[in-house]
């Protein structure tokens, strides 16, 4: 017998692994923005 579900990652999985990529990605653009502009000053 099957599962009825197909794919193996549901997407509460999907979106909670992207949360933990996503986020200390985007901290870390915004930080290097930050210092970037403090060169241009």
């Amino acid at each position: 017998m099957q599962s009825t579900q197909e794919n193996g990652t549901s997407t509460l999985q999907l979106i909670i692994a992207w949360g933990f990529v996503g986020i200390p990605l985007i901290w870390g653009v915004l930080s290097t923005l930050d210092n970037a502009m403090k060169l241009f000053k």
